[in-house]
């Protein structure tokens, strides 16, 4: 099977699955969505999502943020791990939001990179599932059953199976796609014991076949 079809195979059978796949953060607004993809780097989105609150609340848009004291950003990050970098990060990105793009986040891949704390994950996740652009989220589930299952060459490096996932994958489907990807990494094919036996691709996958 060539990986084209590959690809619409597994996007078929995972649709048929998880038919509701959406982002795991909860967010109200494409700013709080940055804030939060930030905030989620070797951290859980549940982690996040009982985090965010009070700090959003407190800070309720980007120019507040923006001017909030690193000290008092790190009171509210706290539990999410690195929190350190994390409020110098937020603080950064905010400010220059405010500042380059009057609070608004911007819709570009370039333009999204240009704020502080903001790598290709991030923004591939903002264009997705804010403006609904092509996407490709490579995070650590996609990147471990995108290789596993045949879709990459195994590579690790987010950048190089974004780039071959970009080359097989509709752009329609993108976004989606890689939703499903965690979900299905999460409930059956886990890193340690993957459930073979039940998953919906192993009629399919390159490392049953």
């Amino acid at each position: 099977m060539r990986k084209k079809q590959l690809a619409e195979e597994v996007i078929r059978r995972l649709k048929d699955e998880y038919p509701d796949s959406v982002c795991t953060l909860d967010s109200r607004s494409a700013w709080q969505l940055l804030v939060s993809v930030r905030l989620a780097a070797q951290c859980t989105d549940k982690r996040v999502n009982e985090t965010v609150p009070a700090l959003f609340a407190r800070y309720d848009t980007p120019e507040k943020l923006a001017k909030a004291k690193i000290a008092d950003i790190e009171k509210y990050i706290k539990p999410c791990g690195l929190f350190k970098i994390k409020a110098r990060d937020i603080k950064a990105c905010m400010t220059e939001l405010v500042e380059r793009f009057d609070g608004i986040v911007p819709d570009t891949m370039e333009e999204l990179l240009s704020l502080p704390g903001v790598g290709r994950k991030s923004a591939n996740l903002i264009l997705g599932d804010v403006f609904g652009q092509e996407s490709y989220v490579c995070d650590t589930h996609c990147i471990r059953l995108s290789g596993r299952i045949g879709l990459s060459d195994g590579s690790r490096d987010p950048y190089k199976v974004e780039m071959q996932l970009r080359k097989i994958v509709p752009p329609e489907e993108s976004g989606a796609l890689c939703h499903r990807l965690v979900d299905h990494g999460r409930a059956v094919c886990k890193a340690q014991n993957p459930q073979c036996e039940t998953c919906c691709l192993s009629q399919i996958c390159r490392k049953k076949i």
